[in-house]
């Protein structure tokens, strides 16, 4: 994991516990931070600080290095995955990217002049979605949403979801993972995987082909809904997370469509704040 990134920034990280870094920011001519614990701090050639004088620093070369790495040393590989605005590299890290967008009949064609990185590092924490399990999906599949500003942990707590729900039911286990996140891990012998595809091309042609039970997907957003609703109506159970801070917050769309709500904790990473039924009804 992490082989793309610049060796400096490679042998810093060896000072640390890679298992408490979940971000890391590259910016050009600027310090490199990363979120070590939950706290975002200055990586340095020994550990990391608060100090930005200490911070190691990477030119625009080093970024463009750790792009074609992360790319398998061909960006006409990923130059989907470009136009989109990330890179998913082997072992699942995402990689944001920040420069020129250039648009060709009005549709994203590429980014170049990329001037910044978010590495978001997966994580697997085995039980870390028992508790959303016991109360949500224990005694029946139901129709789950988890909620939460980015990076508090939505994907490993579905990746977990994955896992137990293949291990204790027994049921066919779809996950539809547009960016490569979700399936970096275990995830159950009776799961199956779609990579880099749209919401509704993964879930028309995963339903069609795999007769899955339920499917499990991240990220969704109000253009989703049409695919949750033929998942519904094909007898198929959907596990999913979307962006939002607050009960108040999720649309009234995903009310109607999920029997569950659960909103993680903003301070905690992976810690649930509530859990409400469809009425909007805490339990």
């Amino acid at each position: 994991m992490l082989d793309f990134l610049p060796e400096n920034v490679k042998e810093a990280l060896t000072h640390l516990n890679v298992k408490y870094v979940y971000e890391i920011r590259l910016r050009a001519n600027a310090p490199t931070r990363i979120n070590y614990r939950g706290e975002f701090l200055c990586l340095t050639a020994f550990g990391v600080s608060d100090r930005t004088e200490f911070g190691i620093i990477c030119d625009a070369m080093d970024i463009a290095d750790c792009i074609y790495r992360a790319g398998k040393y061909s960006v006409y590989s990923v130059e989907e995955q470009i136009k989109r605005g990330y890179i998913t590299a082997a072992n699942g890290e995402r990689i944001g990217l920040a420069g020129e967008y250039v648009f060709e009949s009005g549709q994203p064609l590429t980014i170049r002049n990329i001037t910044s990185v978010c590495i978001r590092i997966p994580h697997e924490i085995i039980g870390c979605g028992q508790e959303i399990y016991a109360c949500c999906l224990e005694d029946k599949l139901t129709n789950v949403l988890i909620a939460s500003p980015p990076g508090l942990g939505k994907t490993t707590i579905l990746r977990d979801l994955a896992r137990l729900i293949s291990e204790k039911t027994r049921k066919n286990v779809l996950i539809c993972d547009e960016r490569g996140e979700i399936s970096c891990g275990r995830l159950g012998e009776t799961s199956d995987v779609i990579k880099f595809a749209d919401k509704q091309t993964a879930f028309e042609a995963g339903i069609r082909a795999m007769r899955p039970d339920v499917i499990i997907t991240d990220e969704l957003h109000t253009n989703d809904c049409q695919a949750i609703e033929k998942a519904y109506a094909a007898g198929v159970n959907v596990v999913a997370s979307a962006h939002f801070n607050q009960i108040e917050r999720v649309k009234k769309d995903f009310f109607s469509l999920f029997d569950y709500v659960v909103i993680l904790n903003q301070e905690k990473i992976g810690e649930i704040a509530a859990i409400y039924d469809k009425e909007g009804r805490r339990i």
